[in-house]
């Protein structure tokens, strides 16, 4: 008899068994993704190695089922529903849109957050030592760092009296990271500027918005959005001789200015430990929301030269990775 008729049979009461008593030649694993797995490489085979180091092997004991949502967060239920439907025995995803996508598609499979800029503050989770439901993983600290980031930006830039904010209000996020924004600009006696975008289009109006209203400097929040848009995001920025801080080095790497954030590959690398856990028996509320412990500071050279800016050598020598 297959698999899929037995289950059938006794009513779907597999469901509530552990994932290794379950009798199958692999493992099936959803990814539920913002971007592409070619823009998302770093983190995705981070995540690879980690399942790998675990004994999780592609083509042997391991299928990935991999969804992206290409910058369009309205993609995310859509998504989660046909991994449901594939019968994964858990999804791995990043980002407070999709995660509550995938806990709304299912309250059954288990759900690991690689990365959840505010599990907490956003609501996706009860607690952090113990979640509740069928979601757990880690946290990636966004809101957390958002008044050092603007610290960073004055160290950099002295002359900043406005700094203009680009978030995604739409998402559960990214209010927690404005406030977080106000406060740390009332501070340092900076006037912040608030650039809601929420998609493709809005960008170039934002950017045009900002200089209208004569912002120094730009903070860029980490969101479906503009994790599908680094590259346009950081060519605006240098157009318009913004200085930009962002929350990821991809957003370096595509040309932006300075990052400092949490390493997702390394967030991603931890979360295949999550997933060897549940495979072998343990449940998600059992499982603590765990907190980042590697941040990077990068630094573009190359970008700051364009902007005409000279990088304090204090600055320099604090950082993770300058790229030439």
């Amino acid at each position: 008899m297959k698999r899929r008729e037995f289950i059938t049979l006794i009513g779907g009461t597999a469901a509530a068994w552990p994932l290794a008593a379950r009798a199958q030649s692999a493992y099936r694993i959803g990814v539920l993704e913002t971007t592409s797995a070619a823009l998302n490489a770093a983190n995705f085979d981070a995540l690879r190695q980690g399942l790998r180091q675990h004994g999780y092997i592609e083509g042997q004991n391991l299928v990935i089922e991999y969804r992206s949502a290409d910058g369009r967060a309205e993609r995310f239920p859509d998504l989660a529903a046909e991994l449901v439907r594939l019968n994964v025995d858990l999804i791995v995803t990043r980002g407070t849109p999709a995660i509550f996508a995938a806990k709304n598609a299912t309250k059954t499979i288990p759900v690991v957050m690689a990365a959840s800029g505010d599990p907490l503050g956003a609501g996706v989770v009860a607690g952090l030592a113990r979640p509740g439901g069928n979601v757990t993983g880690l946290s990636a600290f966004v809101t957390e760092l958002q008044a050092k980031r603007l610290e960073l930006l004055r160290e950099m830039v002295p002359r900043i009296n406005r700094i203009a904010a680009l978030l995604n209000m739409s998402s559960p996020a990214e209010p927690p990271q404005w406030e977080e924004t106000k406060a740390a600009a009332r501070t340092l006696a900076i006037e912040p500027q608030l650039l809601d975008v929420r998609k493709p289009e809005d960008l170039g109006r934002a950017f045009e918005t900002a200089i209208k209203q004569r912002a120094d400097a730009l903070v860029v929040g980490i969101n479906v959005l503009t994790q599908a848009n680094r590259r346009p995001i950081a060519d605006l920025a240098t157009k318009h001789r913004l200085p930009a801080i962002y929350a990821s080095r991809e957003f370096v790497d595509a040309g932006g200015l300075v990052a400092l954030g949490v390493s997702y590959p390394d967030l991603y690398r931890r979360a295949a430990t999550y997933v060897d856990k549940i495979l072998k028996g343990a449940k998600p509320v059992d499982l603590p929301i765990e907190q980042p412990t590697k941040f990077e500071l990068t630094i573009n050279l190359k970008t700051a030269k364009a902007l005409g800016l000279e990088i304090p050598p204090t600055l320099l020598a604090r950082a993770d990775e300058v790229i030439e």
